[in-house]
């Protein structure tokens, strides 16, 4: 009974977690597309207006310019190409849904973050109910795996091993499994949907997953590379599960 209703709470938390994201998601996308479209429709204008009168602008006004443009591509607005990246949006809802496992996993990246006013505040409440939803998630994803862990260790018990050499091989086996797993094979996905080399992948890899995030390089972000839909949730649930990794080396 204790066994049923410990996977019926763990169910629960992870479900509860996933709806907490997904609405999460859907009410960053709600408060922040509009503005965008705004912010990228200027952009778009001001381009324009540039091309047409570059010939005879003043010191003044080119510095103007300049200036707008740095905002703009700190806003993630770039003003680059065509004018159908009107219509993409960075708070499509797999962008939305990356989003809010970075702000609940505290990895931060700074890329993608509200800009109107509902959305700030609405990322504070988010965070801080958040923040304590992922620790707990986690703890219990790397519990249920240190269960793994043990059933391993039996094994190796009855087959007649001594406990300190199991304990050497399970942490080694989870390393290397984690390893191969979390930072090996992502780079390489990573390396060819993205374009970056392969040392670019393992750094990358490694500074989302120790929530460190700088920001340098992020997912999804090239203009002229064609993604597939749903990548950066799949990037997400990859970050999600990865953490659970960790906290579970933590552990043992």
């Amino acid at each position: 009974k204790a066994m049923f209703s410990g996977k019926l709470q763990t169910g629960l938390l992870v479900a509860c977690y996933f709806v907490y994201l997904l609405v999460g998601a859907a009410v960053f996308q709600a408060l922040e597309r509009t503005a965008e479209k705004q912010e990228k429709i200027a952009a778009a204008q001001m381009k324009e207006a540039f091309l047409q009168s570059f010939t005879h602008l003043t010191v003044a006004e080119m510095e103007q310019f300049m200036k707008n443009l740095t905002e703009a591509i700190q806003n993630g607005v770039y003003p680059v190409g065509n004018k159908s990246q009107i219509d993409d949006s960075n708070w499509d809802f797999s962008n939305s849904f990356f989003f809010a496992g970075t702000v609940v996993s505290t990895i931060g990246y700074g890329t993608l973050r509200p800009k109107t006013a509902g959305g700030q505040i609405f990322c504070v409440f988010f965070a801080l109910f958040g923040i304590p939803l992922n620790i707990v998630f986690l703890h219990r994803v790397g519990k249920m795996l240190s269960l793994l862990c043990k059933k391993l260790g039996k094994f190796l018990y009855e087959k007649g091993m001594r406990k300190k050499k199991i304990k050497f091989l399970t942490l080694l086996f989870f390393l290397a499994t984690g390893i191969l797993v979390f930072l090996c094979l992502p780079s390489l996905f990573f390396q060819i949907t993205e374009g970056w080399s392969y040392s670019e992948g393992i750094y990358f890899a490694f500074i989302t997953l120790s929530t460190i995030g700088f920001g340098d390089y992020v997912v999804g972000k090239k203009p002229d590379r064609n993604y597939f839909s749903y990548y950066r949730t799949l990037v997400a649930i990859w970050i999600l599960f990865g953490l659970a990794w960790i906290a579970l080396l933590f552990n043992l």
